[in-house]
């Protein structure tokens, strides 16, 4: 079926960058904000009018390219025409409650085409965060253990429970931490930390988690919880083995494997699962962003036996008081089923694999570019000072680069040395030739101008 979003899309800009509107409004606004936006909405400056496809609108007419996507959320694009008019006719019929609606039934009967192994069960909730942890406390009900274990750079939400298991430094300052967790190494081959290579590594990574494990679980381990593809990291591509040896290691310990699907859900990797990318079946998903269509919706994904587990399983056991209503059962029901009808896993997959052949000349074009890569339509721009040192980018480098995209009408996530690309699943090749444009062009003038330096 025909995607049904523009094709061809450019920026357009017509005054400078952020307009007067927008900085009004955002003087406006900064009276009543608390601290803490995110980062890129901060540095943009720019007050959103509208969005379409993948063009976003400021009040004051400049069209800006987005491949930021809402950070994994915008895998329709923006104000898709079926997800719109599926939102209109529910909000107009019923929007709240825990009750049974024909959206979450239908929804339901969707997911069951496209589950993955005997995963068939899902509890809805309304944040990535909430999903997790009660996947996690579903672990620790069924293992009867409380002990947890994550992976260096990963990222599961931001509540207490789980920034233990965060693997960066995010969370400093939020301690004392949840007892019991344990981050062990992520397979992130461009900066392995034992300066070896796949495959002659042996996967390392593995090995030394194993005996740290070993030297420091107590109680036992509940669960093992792992992103198929690091997202918050720089969108980093293990290998295909590592999430096999990580379903072996949680064998060893009796415990759960619960693959974290916010990002790679629902085709941004190319695939429905990014667990698909080693074949291997986890025994828990969380899922978010892509399939509530910008509405708030995330949960886990189990088998029957699973979910069955007491007190998880209780009447409210494991319930939200967002989670599953009408409204957001229409989203999750509109965005799932224009995945499928429009075969964005497929264009996921094909469009992804274009836009990194235009980007693999980067490397050899640049000498701040250390890494090009991805998966499907989650892509990834290793920033560095030099190649041989791999030491990452300034902020103030690349802050630089942020507001040089900014200024070329394109949005991105290189305010961080590991540039994040992921734009709308239903994204066409020349939009992608435009954006592949605008990047040469802004790393010719940080060349010229020496930015890698700063």
């Amino acid at each position: 079926m025909e995607i049904s979003q523009p094709k061809n899309q450019k920026p357009k800009l017509v005054t400078t960058i952020p307009g007067e509107k927008s900085r009004q409004i955002r003087a406006e606004e900064d009276k009543y904000i608390a601290d803490g936006l995110q980062g890129f909405a901060l540095m943009a400056g720019i007050v959103v009018e509208s969005a379409t496809g993948n063009i976003v609108k400021d009040v004051d007419g400049n069209e800006f390219l987005d491949v930021i996507g809402g950070i994994g959320v915008n895998g329709l694009g923006h104000s898709h025409p079926k997800y719109v008019k599926a939102i209109t006719e529910q909000v107009a019929k019923a929007s709240v409650g825990s009750f049974t609606s024909n959206a979450r039934v239908e929804f339901f009967k969707l997911f069951d085409k496209i589950k993955w192994g005997a995963l068939n069960r899902i509890q809805l909730y309304s944040s990535g965060a909430e999903a997790v942890e009660s996947a996690l406390r579903l672990a620790k009900n069924k293992t009867g253990k409380s002990e947890l274990v994550s992976f260096s750079g990963g990222f599961h939400g931001k509540t207490h429970g789980v920034l233990a298991l965060m693997g960066s430094d995010f969370k400093k300052s939020y301690g004392p931490f949840a007892p019991g967790a344990h981050i062990i190494p992520y397979a992130n081959c461009y900066r392995c930390p034992f300066k070896t290579t796949y495959p002659d590594c042996g996967l390392a990574c593995l090995e030394v988690g194993r005996k740290q494990l070993k030297a420091n679980v107590g109680s036992g381990v509940a669960a093992f919880i792992v992103e198929p593809v690091q997202g918050t990291a720089g969108n980093v591509i293990p290998p295909k083995d590592f999430l096999t040896g990580i379903k072996e290691l949680a064998k060893e310990h009796d415990a759960l494997m619960i693959s974290d699907e916010m990002i790679t859900g629902f085709g941004r990797t190319g695939n429905f699962w990014g667990s698909q990318l080693s074949g291997v079946v986890p025994d828990m998903m969380t899922i978010g962003k892509q399939f509530g269509g910008g509405f708030p919706i995330s949960g886990i994904v189990a088998s029957d036996e699973l979910v069955k587990v007491k007190p998880w399983g209780n009447p409210s056991g494991s319930s939200s008081s967002y989670g599953g209503n009408p409204l957001a059962s229409a989203a999750a029901k509109a965005a799932t089923q224009i995945i499928i009808e429009e075969n964005l896993v497929e264009n996921s997959k094909k469009m992804g694999a274009y836009f990194l052949e235009k980007l693999f000349p980067l490397c050899e074009r640049f000498p701040f570019i250390g890494e090009v890569r991805g998966t499907g339509l989650m892509l990834g721009i290793e920033m560095v000072k030099d190649k041989q040192s791999k030491i990452p980018l300034s902020s103030k480098a690349t802050n630089w680069i942020f507001k040089e995209f900014l200024n070329h009408g394109l949005l991105t996530m290189s305010y961080a040395p590991s540039f994040r690309i992921q734009p709308s699943m239903t994204i066409d090749q020349a939009t992608i030739d435009t954006v592949v444009k605008i990047i040469f062009d802004v790393f010719k003038t940080v060349q010229e101008k020496k930015i890698y330096e700063l």
